[in-house]
């Protein structure tokens, strides 16, 4: 199935509450963060991480608690942004750090804490990455806000290359001590989602290929490679067969889903 046809297909759900949205990204959820995870730390496993989402803990886990935290972050976060998604809110400099904070919390180290950096906030400190990847602390903030509002006031038909931009420049700037990479392929699928467009993962397989996409536009400001690169990762990410749920289990998540929301609702 070719990118164009995905996207189609996605389209066509016509997703309008959570538990439309719970159905069409029941498979996707635990694979995205997975492999999230996977490219930063290398202790991630699929195991843990099915674990923490179907069941909310890890039985007999012996690793270092911060994968632990770092998975249960991206659930606490997939949650977070469930309403925003449906509600289409834009972009902002606010939301970033409330992802930042959501992803990163209980993930800083010691070393990070005594100069000064918490989840949630901007860099106080200048983290030269790569190439010299990375602002100055001073900048951030105009940076970001600079950023918003370019993806916020493009109109066009092209979303993935207005994503992918969107990301590409995000993480140039650099703007966190730590967790930037996590946040920006969070908010890579925020603005598809927002923009009708099905969300994608980034294959921890494919990391090589990811960093040299970043590392082109770092040194030419050419994305047409990453434009690419984001379709090959949509294509694989919804035609997997994992990514497939069976008809019972449409049905199954349905009712839970349709429970969830019914239980959560106020009482008049």
């Amino acid at each position: 199935m070719g990118y164009e046809s995905i996207v189609k297909e996605w389209q066509n759900r016509e997703i309008k509450d959570e538990a439309d949205l719970e159905i069409a990204l029941s498979n996707f959820r635990i694979l995205f963060a997975y492999n999230s995870n996977k490219i930063e730390n290398p202790e991630t496993t699929y195991h843990d991480t099915r674990e923490i989402f179907e069941n909310g803990k890890v039985k007999n886990y012996s690793g270092d608690l911060r994968t632990i935290f770092e998975i249960q972050n991206q659930k606490e976060c997939q949650r977070f942004l469930t309403d925003k998604i449906l509600k289409r809110e834009p972009v902002t400099g606010e939301l970033i750090r409330e992802i930042h904070q959501q992803l990163m919390k209980g993930c800083y180290d010691q070393n990070r804490y005594a100069k000064g950096e918490r989840p949630g906030q901007y860099k106080v400190h200048d983290y030269v990455v790569g190439d010299e990847v990375g602002i100055a602390p001073e900048d951030v903030a105009d940076e970001i806000e600079n950023l918003c509002k370019q993806v916020n006031e493009y109109t066009g038909d092209h979303v993935l290359t207005a994503a992918a931009y969107f990301h590409l420049s995000f993480e140039a700037i650099h703007p966190f001590a730590d967790g930037n990479g996590r946040v920006g392929r969070t908010l890579l699928n925020y603005y598809l989602m927002t923009h009708d467009h099905p969300p994608l993962i980034i294959y921890d397989e494919d990391k090589p290929t990811y960093y040299m996409a970043l590392a082109v536009f770092d040194k030419t400001g050419n994305i047409d490679g990453f434009v690419e690169f984001l379709k090959e990762q949509t294509a694989k990410t919804w035609t997997r067969k994992t990514m497939l749920p069976k008809l019972d289990e449409i049905e199954s998540l349905t009712k839970k889903s349709r429970k969830k929301i019914e239980d959560a609702s106020p009482k008049i």
